[in-house]
């Protein structure tokens, strides 16, 4: 398969369609077909983000876990790079939720927020087999990652730990549990507060986001009833990542996947994370 030569068909990262155009830095592309081949990955899907600035694929890793509901993920490496340099050459675990293809990224809870990710600079040479080694670490992060995917579906939220969450995600805060029924009041002010100001165009900061990813979190996500999400942590985490990845008001479609890989989409996700995991600590 030609990579240098994909691009995603209808922002769907399942298909793809041939083109006849070349990225300037095709030097980055054999590597990662060398680094999927050795690794024992297999390549499914390809594209181009920016005009054909970044070029990005995914490869299945074999990895795959059910939660209950028949909640299925799998388990990918991201492999990514910018023909102008902006981007460093990336590999990085992903996994896939099937039932939305909301995308999360994998670390290892070792206290290296790298863990997880190899990045090398354009000014240094690809290596795959170094690259291949680093990414070692690949079954233990998945089973690592999976375990806490299940604690978040077996810890169940309230409507008042809900709202303190997407209040944590959405505005850098961290409430404590006292805070949390202040924390609902305001949540609700805030969304009437949004209709009443509609007019005007005068809304509270970041309060439409948060009444979508609440009403996501409450039946309207995608898999949002599956018994995993259906109002566990896990379900929380599911919003975030939905909501990033499919919802998020953006310029285009591919504006809305580079921010959700590689922007301040990515980094919400990872807060969204980091939040849920603290209900079950």
């Amino acid at each position: 398969m030609d990579l240098g030569r994909l691009e995603p068909y209808a922002g769907k990262l399942a298909r793809t369609v041939l083109r006849g155009e070349w990225c300037s830095n095709t030097v980055f592309l054999p590597d990662y077909r060398d680094l999927t081949e050795q690794s024992g990955f297999e390549l499914e899907t390809a594209g181009v983000l920016k005009g054909g600035k970044k070029f990005w694929a995914l490869a299945r890793t074999g990895q795959s876990t059910t939660l209950k509901g028949k909640d299925v993920s799998n388990g990918y490496i991201l492999l990514a790079t910018a023909c102008d340099g902006t981007l460093a050459t990336t590999a990085q675990f992903t996994s896939i939720r099937v039932v939305c293809n909301n995308t999360l990224a994998i670390a290892l809870r070792n206290g290296s927020t790298s863990a997880g990710v190899v990045k090398v600079p354009h000014s240094t040479r690809f290596d795959a087999e170094k690259v291949k080694q680093q990414l070692g670490i690949s079954v233990r992060a998945w089973d690592e990652h999976m375990y806490e995917m299940k604690q978040l579906s077996q810890r169940k939220v309230t409507q008042q730990e809900a709202a303190a969450y997407f209040d944590a995600v959405f505005n850098n805060t961290s409430l404590s549990i006292a805070e949390q029924d202040d924390s609902i009041i305001q949540f609700y002010r805030n969304v009437a507060n949004e209709a009443q100001n509609a007019a005007t165009n005068k809304t509270e900061p970041n309060g439409r986001a948060m009444s979508k990813v609440m009403d996501m979190f409450n039946g309207q996500g995608r898999g949002a009833e599956l018994s995993s999400a259906k109002g566990t942590a896990y379900g929380l985490l599911c919003s975030i990542t939905e909501f990033v990845d499919h919802e998020r008001r953006a310029m285009s479609t591919d504006h809305r996947l580079d921010s959700a890989w590689f922007g301040t989409g990515a980094a919400m996700k990872q807060r969204g994370l980091e939040q849920a995991l603290r209900m079950v600590v």
